[in-house]
């Protein structure tokens, strides 16, 4: 190598300038769309997006800064192929160029049903589409709140079914956008102001058909959990029989189109009137039948012989005191005589054991001076005063020998 050669020699981060310069001066790659499979991605947490770019041939770094990424309507994921619109370029500390994408769409699929799906999967999720989480909607409800345009046919729809089929029914219009940037805040509002006022008993939110991007103010998040967090039952009503957004499967109900969301809200006048029709014809027949009822046991009771023959019913009262009267004589009679039999056997047992009848049958009982029983020789002693106790009398003595037997 010779000396001039080495002379000339540039250092590396020279050699990456010049690269640099020459990408950053190139006018078609700076205007450049790329197509391929993401790879490698990483969201920063400062809002950055890091990925790859690949086919079968090849791979091309990329990234996209916070003020590009958070433009896009869908979450880009590995897999995922696009359509990349940015300038290439080199990062002079790395030696490397890769794409500086500032825009990002599907390529096959559309960025906002992308959108849609990722955010329906995440709702899903997160429990609001549970059918155990949604209210019932009031069968008979008198203050009808809508939230829609006060100028589309949507209302004008709404209007007309619920005056014909409940006339009654007051409606509550909250004028809103339903469609652009705005739209989706607009109809947080009105979910907001019939809940806070307790304006309404059911709540109709929608609009007519359209495209995706006409009805994506109803694909928003933060409208999502707006209406899973109505205290006052919500139907959704959004677009054509077709058309599903993420509204309708939050809501407490769905309906297929505007005017089917106030056939839903509101009862049919005919109908509830032949439902009452048809309970006062079986009250009726109740109370007929009720009546029937107590007319034969009315009638039963006047044809019985207490009513017809009350003497009957007396003399038979009466036959029935006497016998009772007689049992209740005999009763007492057999107890006098069961409690004569008692008292002569307690007497009989009471007269055995009277010592006085003992004397009556020829023994004499002998007494000490103080009136003790004399029952042993051992209780005398010799010129003892004692007396004799006979049936008939009694006799006074002293003693002079005691002989016990042995």
């Amino acid at each position: 190598m010779s000396a001039d050669n080495t002379h000339n020699a540039l250092t590396v981060t020279e050699l990456n300038n010049y690269i640099k310069g020459v990408f950053d001066n190139d006018r078609a790659l700076q205007n450049v769309y790329v197509k391929g499979e993401i790879s490698n991605f990483k969201s920063h947490s400062t809002g950055h997006l890091y990925f790859s770019l690949k086919d079968e041939g090849g791979v091309l770094r990329a990234v996209m800064f916070r003020s590009s990424a958070g433009s896009l309507p869908f979450i880009p994921e590995n897999g995922m192929k696009v359509i990349a619109h940015g300038r290439i370029s080199s990062f002079v500390r790395d030696g490397q160029y890769q794409l500086y994408a500032d825009s990002m769409e599907p390529d096959g699929i559309g960025a906002l049903y992308i959108a849609y799906e990722q955010l329906k999967r995440k709702l899903e999720g997160a429990g609001l589409f549970d059918p155990k989480r949604k209210k019932a909607l009031p069968k008979i409800p008198s203050r009808i709140g809508i939230i829609t345009s006060p100028t589309g046919a949507a209302i004008r729809d709404m209007i007309n079914v619920t005056g014909r089929r409940f006339p009654y029914a007051k409606i509550i219009l909250y004028p809103a956008l339903v469609q652009g940037p705005g739209a989706a805040p607009d109809l947080i509002r009105g979910l907001e102001y019939f809940n806070n006022n307790s304006a309404a008993d059911v709540i109709i939110i929608g609009r007519g058909g359209g495209s995706i991007e006409d009805l994506w103010a109803f694909n928003d998040e933060k409208l999502a959990y707006a209406v899973a967090m109505s205290n006052i039952p919500v139907i959704s009503a959004v677009g054509h029989e077709t058309d599903f957004t993420i509204c309708d499967f939050v809501a407490d109900r769905r309906a297929p189109t505007p005017s089917a969301a106030a056939e839903i809200a509101v009862p049919d006048t005919l109908e509830l009137k032949t439902k009452f029709n048809n309970v006062i014809k079986h009250e009726a027949m109740s109370i007929e039948r009720i009546i029937t009822r107590h007319r034969e046991k009315l009638s039963y009771l006047s044809a019985s012989r207490t009513l017809t023959s009350p003497r009957v019913m007396i003399d038979d009262k009466r036959m029935a005191t006497v016998l009772l009267a007689e049992r209740m004589q005999s009763a007492e009679a057999n107890a006098v005589n069961r409690a004569k039999l008692s008292l002569g056997i307690i007497a009989g047992k009471l007269e055995a054991l009277n010592p006085l009848s003992v004397i009556a049958r020829g023994y004499s009982a002998v007494y000490k001076e103080n009136k003790e029983l004399v029952k042993s020789v051992d209780q005398l002693s010799v010129g003892m005063n004692i007396n004799f106790k006979t049936s008939d009398g009694s006799a006074s003595a002293t003693v002079i020998e005691i002989n016990k037997e042995s």
